[in-house]
Formats: structure tokens, sequence, C-alpha cells
């Protein structure tokens, strides 16, 4: 489910051997790739005629064999907090969103990789969407481009790079669209590129177990896993993705996670009122994470319209991290960011899209509603 209209190849999908071989078959000498490349992926040139330093011929033609694929802002919120949110319009016409969150010593974006999402876990609002496509990596990569770009026109800092931390907790299911995600990554951590730091790069998955070690082995990125729950039969009903990786499964692969020394696993746990947020709950946690280098970010839940999810009361978060602590567990409480623009932890669905659930309604025009998970 690639991107569906494009019947020439995407400039910015190229990695750079191809871009050169595209180059030499133009007639072109050598140093026209690099050239071009650098304009593409550190400025992040939106149109051809950007790239003003090469010849109107070159431009012209490949303006007449490619694509440059360049997402258009379709809208931008700000949060109260700093958090921006932008929804961009892909080329045929699908909606994406990431999230820019300012702190003292870092910049990050929360980048997407897919159009919505297959995987479904009952408590996130992209997960109602459905799967539209992948994104290209193009499309992935434009996203941290078109985002530097609007940051310096904010006077967020300067350029070409204001981002200094990428985290590939978006909208969908990153290594679910893995070919995408590995040639993005290639160019935004190349030196010609953005130049981003493998240390400085997250990327996020449900538990798809099979590609969790190809991730390990081709990467030095950052892995952080989604848990949220301590049972198989908690685990089941809140993300379906657990019936085919169960929770054994999914921990043996992050105890054989190929991994630089020093580095820990990041676990995910959205806390979930009266559902995952026990102080049971956190004793099985710190017993399943047992020998693996690990930190655990809990993440108060962020009520979504029609899930039928609520927040954990404060102090139930508090005791949940400090059973965890008195564990040898690190756990720290995620801040919620861009909740007030719906752009916090599993908030992200395109507004206005096909699957946004804020559009859909029942018969006799009451909002659809589910139930609380089981825990």
């Amino acid at each position: 489910m690639e991107h569906p209209d494009l019947a020439r190849p995407d400039l910015r999908s190229l990695p750079p051997e191809h871009l050169a071989a595209l180059v030499a078959a133009l007639g072109e000498r050598p140093f026209r790739a690099r050239q071009l490349y650098r304009w593409l992926h550190l400025k992040g040139a939106a149109t051809l005629d950007e790239i003003t330093d090469v010849p109107r011929a070159l431009r012209d033609a490949l303006a007449a064999r490619t694509e440059l694929v360049t997402l258009e802002r379709a809208t931008e919120q700000r949060s109260v907090d700093g958090t921006i949110k932008w929804t961009w319009r892909t080329a045929d016409g699908k909606l994406v969103e990431s999230v820019y969150m300012p702190e003292s010593d870092r910049k990050t974006l929360c980048v997407s990789s897919q159009v919505g999402c297959a995987v479904g876990c009952t408590f996130c609002l992209t997960g109602t969407m459905g799967l539209a496509r992948n994104l290209t990596p193009g499309e992935i990569v434009d996203q941290v481009h078109r985002a530097n770009r609007r940051l310096v026109e904010l006077g967020e800092g300067e350029g070409p790079r204001p981002l200094t931390n990428l985290v590939f907790m978006g909208m969908g299911e990153p290594l679910a669209n893995y070919r995408s995600l590995k040639a993005a990554l290639d160019i935004l951590l190349s030196e010609d590129g953005p130049n981003f730091s493998h240390r400085h790069v997250t990327v996020s998955t449900s538990g798809l177990v099979p590609v969790m070690r190809r991730l390990g082995e081709e990467t030095q990125v950052k892995l952080a896993v989604s848990l949220n729950a301590t049972t198989d039969a908690q685990r089941d009903a809140l993300m379906p993705i657990n019936r085919r990786y169960p929770l054994a499964e999914l921990l043996r692969a992050c105890r054989e996670f190929p991994m630089k020394q020093g580095r820990r696993i990041t676990f995910e746990y959205v806390l979930l009122g009266g559902v995952n947020d026990a102080s049971e709950d956190a004793e099985r946690l710190a017993r399943l994470l047992r020998g693996i280098p690990a930190k655990v970010n809990l993440i108060p839940y962020n009520e979504n319209p029609g899930l039928g999810f609520g927040a954990p009361a404060p102090e139930r978060v508090e005791a949940f991290q400090a059973v965890l602590v008195a564990r040898n567990v690190t756990a720290v409480i995620r801040k919620n960011r861009g909740r007030d623009i719906s752009a916090a932890c599993g908030q992200l669905a395109a507004e206005g899209g096909p699957g946004d659930p804020r559009r859909r309604a029942t018969p006799d025009g009451e909002p659809l509603t589910r139930a609380p998970a089981a825990g």
C-alpha cells in the first residue's frame, strides 16, 4: 500500500546511490548528485526551482522524469505549553500529523509513518482510522523538512535544522512500514542530510516481534515498546497485536534485541484509570522487565471522545511509579504535551479524515462509544 498515484520516482525518496545513477543517466557529472541530495535533505528544498546552483537543463530533465513530492501544511495548532501540531496533506490528498515538542534542552518532532493505523489499540484515536496506506520514505522525511523550515520561520531556532530529536511515535506502526522507515532513517541520519545522531532518534513499536530484531541489526536508533499491560488477557483486550505476539514472545525479543552497551529499551505504559493502573499491575510490570535494560515512561491517559476510557487519578500514577522505583525500575511520569490541541499521545487522528470517530455517529445521532476493556 505505497503511494498509489506516483508514476515517476520521487526524488525525495531516493537514496544517494539511486540519485547518483539518475544523474549519471542524464549525462551529468557525479558531483551534481551530492549537490541535489544536500538541497533536498540538508536545506529541505520544496521545489526544483529553489535549487538555484544546479543548471536549468538538469532541473528540467529531472522535472520531466521524476516527481518532487512536498507535503502541504493543511493546519497548524499551537498549545499553551508551546507544542505545535501540524496536519500535512499528501499529494493524493491524505492527511497525516506530526507534533513539535520544545523543551529547554531539546526540540523534538513526533513523526508519523502511515496514514492511519491497522494495529487497532482500543484506547488510541489513531487506531479508529484504520490504515489507508503506508507513507513513502520521502513523505516520512518531508515531515522533518517542513517542520524545520516552519520552525525557522516562527523564530524557534536557526536553520537549516532547529530540531534535535526525532521520535517515531506518530500515526501508524513504524515497523509495519519497515522498508520506508529504514530508507527514511538512512536519509535523516546521513551526513549530507539532516545528520541526526542515532542517539537522538527513537522508533516505537506496539510489538511487531519479527521486525524488532531487524531494526536492531540494521540501525543503531533507540527502541521504544508500547506495552500498556502486564497480562496477556489484559493486553489482548487493549492491543489486538498481543494475540499474535503475546507478552512472553515480545519480552523475549526485547531481551534479545541487539543494543549498544549502555542503551536501554524504553517501555511506554499508558495508565488507564481502573484498567491497568493498580499496584498489582506495577508489581507484575517490575517482574516482567527483570533482566532487561529498561526505562519505563508512564503516560497518564489522554481521554479521547467515544473510546470509553478514563484518566487515572494523579495519586494513582504516583503510587504506580513508587512501586516500580522501589523495585529498582527506572520510571518517569511523562508530561502530557499538547492536550488542548489533541496533540498528546494517542490523540493523532488527522481530524476530519475519513476514519475520525468525531465524524461518525449512530443512526440516532449519538456518538459511538466503547465500553472500557476489562483489566
